[in-house]
């Protein structure tokens, strides 16, 4: 089950108590202070995985309680601090305070990883709390609470190219060919309810291109209809986009503008990514096929292959183009 967007409940460990205690010797009933410090209690933390694609796991957990720090000792022994939790999401995921709102981690580098609840700090024993003032303080400290958090993860699928187009334009079938990726396909609208993503060789663009099937957009998709939300949230973090319009449009630059609109209104960033522009099916299309196809157009049928590796090149282009100005500017 793709499961993009959840809420869990996380709570870091509570610090553990000092000790309150006094060295005792055999002719020194009572020695100086000997109470050791409580250990910390277990952070929180949130890392990106490439193994995972789905927040699935986060979503049946639900909730996440680090261990406590161990309480200190006598003899000047200090607890032991709390394990730590690490939970792991797919990378692109965002993870927001649902609370405040406040974005605390943005998951990029499967690398890094970033506390998003901190243990508390373990109490002080009466060891540590003597001063050349008071040297025997009758206390020792409690530990601090842990964090206490709900975070609600927001999954934005990474991609290089995303595939943009209405229900039924052809997008899960290209990305099958392009791709070793196998989403479902059939001749019916809605047929993909889930981003898909599928890996193609490149000669020329780091080895690879990752494109990403986002599902078909209505009219109205920008104000939520038709889950149009949670399809466009997808596509925000992919570097360059295709259009893609089936032949038997009446009107395919009319199409591929509409398709453009409700990006922008989403998003004016999306509007402003590379695109390319492409229409689908065209082995259905009667009479001559290259007049029936816009100029600046690149037409393909999935069927037959026609178009296909200009397509690919085409991708590998705006790949390419995007890296020189990234270059350009640092």
């Amino acid at each position: 089950m793709f499961i993009d967007e959840t809420v869990v409940s996380v709570k870091a460990g509570d610090g553990g108590n000092g000790c309150f205690a006094y060295g005792r010797e055999k002719y020194r009933p009572k020695g100086p202070p000997s109470g050791g410090n409580g250990g910390r209690g277990g952070n929180i933390a949130i890392q990106g995985s490439t193994q995972l694609h789905t927040l699935q796991d986060a979503a049946y957990r639900k909730s996440y309680k680090a261990e406590r720090g161990q309480h200190g000792k006598g003899s000047n022994k200090y607890g032991k601090d709390g394990a730590d939790i690490v939970i792991s999401v797919p990378l692109g995921t965002l993870v927001v305070d649902d609370r405040t709102g406040d974005i605390l981690y943005d998951c990029l580098d499967e690398n890094e990883a970033a506390v998003v609840a901190r243990g508390g700090r373990g109490g002080r024993g009466n060891a540590s709390l003597a001063s050349s003032r008071n040297p025997n303080p009758e206390r020792s400290e409690p530990g601090k609470p842990g964090e206490e958090k709900k975070l609600r993860l927001i999954l934005k699928v990474l991609a290089d190219i995303g595939l943009v187009g209405r229900p039924n334009a052809g997008k899960s079938t290209l990305l099958s060919k392009l791709s070793r990726a196998h989403p479902r396909i059939a001749d019916y609208p809605f047929t993909t309810t889930e981003p898909h993503l599928g890996i193609a060789k490149a000669a020329e663009y780091s080895g690879s291109i990752v494109i990403a099937d986002i599902p078909g957009l209505v009219d109205g998709a920008h104000t939520g209809k038709g889950m149009g939300h949670r399809f466009l949230r997808h596509i925000e973090r992919t570097k360059a986009l295709a259009i893609l319009v089936e032949s038997q449009s009446e009107s395919p630059q009319s199409d591929a503008q509409v398709l453009i609109n409700e990006l922008s209104k989403y998003s004016p960033l999306l509007a402003d990514k590379p695109r390319c522009c492409i229409l689908t099916k065209c082995d259905i299309l009667p009479g001559d096929r290259k007049k029936k196809i816009p100029r600046g157009w690149l037409g393909i049928s999935s069927v037959t292959g026609e178009g296909l590796n200009e397509t690919l090149r085409e991708f590998e282009s705006m790949l390419r183009a995007l890296s020189y100005d990234k270059a350009e500017k640092q």
